[in-house]
């Protein structure tokens, strides 16, 4: 199972913040991105890949009436990319 990355769980944890900060909950948030509360819930948890998208931050914004940079680390993380193997090439 892939983890998440460093700024992917900055990413999420600034939503938390801020969800909760302007008084709203996981069901409020699944309602604003048309999805299942349970989606929320596996985003906001580290064991899980799910995620938040530039799609979602926008949405996510627009929604609780702040700008996109208010849901995201103010700096960067140095992190190792994840190297995917190349599949050989045809000849």
């Amino acid at each position: 199972m892939a983890k998440k990355s460093k700024f992917e769980l900055a990413v999420i944890e600034q939503v938390k913040r801020v969800r909760e900060s302007k008084g709203f909950s996981q069901a409020d948030v699944a309602s604003f991105l048309e999805c299942d509360k349970s989606f929320i819930g596996q985003i906001e948890s580290p064991n899980s890949n799910s995620k938040y998208n530039l799609n979602h931050v926008n949405r996510l914004a627009f929604e609780m009436n702040c700008s996109p940079r208010d849901l995201i680390p103010e700096t960067g993380f140095w992190e190792e990319l994840s190297k995917k193997k190349k599949s050989p090439k045809n000849p």
